[in-house]
């Protein structure tokens, strides 16, 4: 073990907790944060308190060891000097776009280790690095500003498309938006720019746009599904394709023109459903580009399902994670705990990881995010008292090679059964209720002596 003895009683008793704060350590190296402000900042400046302070400050909330920002700042005496309202100032002043910057930071440092772990998945599809693109809406908050203390609707500080990598299960990329309200399509020219050959998008219709296809569709792949306001030429036969698990599965070739009439040839599998889906659809259909010497019509068709992962990543955040702090107004401070818990989301993965090697592919899965998260809010404050700050840099300068060896090492030593997941069964159908004037209330205690009375008759 490359950790010194201080370590051992906690290594021993909640070996979980030494590895999320040595990931963070690893990931969120103070002196590069604040090199990485002075970089991307353009309207704000260093004066006395460093980006990396405020970092390590929204990170202590967002893992749940401080209940808010204020709890925050005030057990910190000695590390932040600034008075409270300078640190929301700072907070309601960082640019979205130097957030984005630092989850992109921080999953750089991550991905290493992962890869060193050997704590992934395979590829959906051999050969290409799926993105699992989709939007996050934050939801109103509680605390208002002036300027909507009169309006009964609800104030919406921001959104963001999130860029999720199933096979490391890494959020690598985000792209924030301040305004709530703006559709997520206007953000399109910001993900294409961060599109890579060989990589394969897959979305929901909300990315079903000529222009974003087409262009992506350039120098990369994609599997999105169709939107009803997207026009297509019909260019062949409609095939079917046998079926997947819960669908019959269709396929035509179909063509899409550029501005100057070429057209671009597609793959348009449709998906027929025993049951409909929560919005009432019987069909999904799919255009994608992908060869299908590289994936026939029944694996696009299953690729598709895999949109659910993110979906599942947003659950997780909002279960174990504090990723929206609703007193937090101002879109750039909202926008910025939003960030700071997609980095905290990446380290539960590293750790996920990290078991996933130690213990198997199946006992990673049965690990619950919250229980994790739980865990980790329960002894942190212990294990920061009991082992001073300067015993944690150790972290900072590790290969990913060396951290890989001590998390391995770690994850040997979880009890799996402390953090088993517990899956809830399919949700009832909801009870009519009937509501009467006269009696507004009705005494539980009452109501469970009948219920005994009728066991025992």
């Amino acid at each position: 073990m490359l950790l010194a003895p201080i370590f051992e009683r906690f290594v021993e008793h909640s070996p979980v907790s030494v590895m999320v704060r040595g990931c963070l350590e690893h990931a969120l190296v103070p002196d590069q944060l604040d090199e990485l402000f002075r970089r991307q900042a353009r309207q704000q400046y260093t004066r006395e308190l460093l980006f990396s302070s405020v970092v390590d400050l929204i990170g202590l909330v967002v893992i749940g060891v401080r209940k808010s920002v204020h709890a925050a700042y005030q057990a910190s005496p000695g590390q932040i000097t600034v008075s409270l309202t300078s640190v929301y100032n700072k907070l309601q002043g960082l640019e979205p776009h130097l957030a984005a910057e630092l989850v992109r930071y921080a999953a750089r440092r991550l991905e290493p280790v992962l890869l060193e772990l050997g704590g992934t998945t395979p590829e959906p599809v051999p050969g290409y690095r799926l993105r699992v693109l989709d939007g996050n809406h934050i939801p109103a908050t509680e605390h208002r500003l002036k300027e909507t203390r009169d309006n009964a609707a609800a104030p919406l500080p921001g959104q963001a498309l999130v860029v999720l990598d199933p096979a490391l299960g890494l959020v690598t990329d985000v792209f924030p938006c301040a305004d709530g309200h703006a559709q997520e399509r206007a953000l399109l020219d910001e993900v294409l720019a961060r599109v890579q050959p060989r990589d394969l998008w897959l979305g929901d219709r909300n990315f079903c746009v000529r222009n974003f296809l087409l262009q992506v569709a350039g120098k990369a792949f994609f599997v999105i599904r169709e939107h009803a306001n997207l026009s297509w030429e019909c260019t062949g036969k409609v095939y079917g394709r046998g079926r997947i698990e819960g669908a019959r599965v269709r396929e035509q070739r179909v063509a899409l023109r550029r501005d100057d009439g070429t057209p671009v040839y597609l793959r348009r599998v449709v998906l027929t459903l025993d049951q409909p889906t929560r919005d009432g659809d019987t069909e999904i259909a799919l255009l994608t580009n992908l060869p299908a010497a590289d994936a026939d019509a029944r694996a696009v068709g299953r690729l598709y399902r895999k949109r659910w992962t993110i979906e599942g990543a947003f659950q997780e955040l909002a279960l174990a994670l504090q990723s929206e702090i609703d007193t937090l107004c101002y879109p750039s401070a909202a926008l910025f705990v939003l960030c700071v818990a997609l980095v905290a989301y990446n380290v539960l993965e590293v750790v996920k990881g990290s078991v996933r090697a130690a213990h198997g592919a199946g006992a990673a899965e049965e690990v619950s995010a919250y229980y994790l998260a739980d865990e980790i809010a329960g002894t942190q404050r212990g294990m920061m008292i009991a082992i001073p700050a300067e015993h944690w840099h150790v972290f900072r300068t590790l290969g990913p090679e060396q951290l890989a060896e001590v998390l391995l090492e770690l994850a040997g030593k979880v009890r799996l059964e402390a953090f088993r997941r517990h899956r809830r069964g399919p949700k009832k159908p909801p009870v009519k209720r009937r509501y009467s004037k006269k009696h507004p209330h009705v005494s539980t205690a009452q109501l469970l002596d009948k219920r005994y009375c009728r066991k025992k008759s």
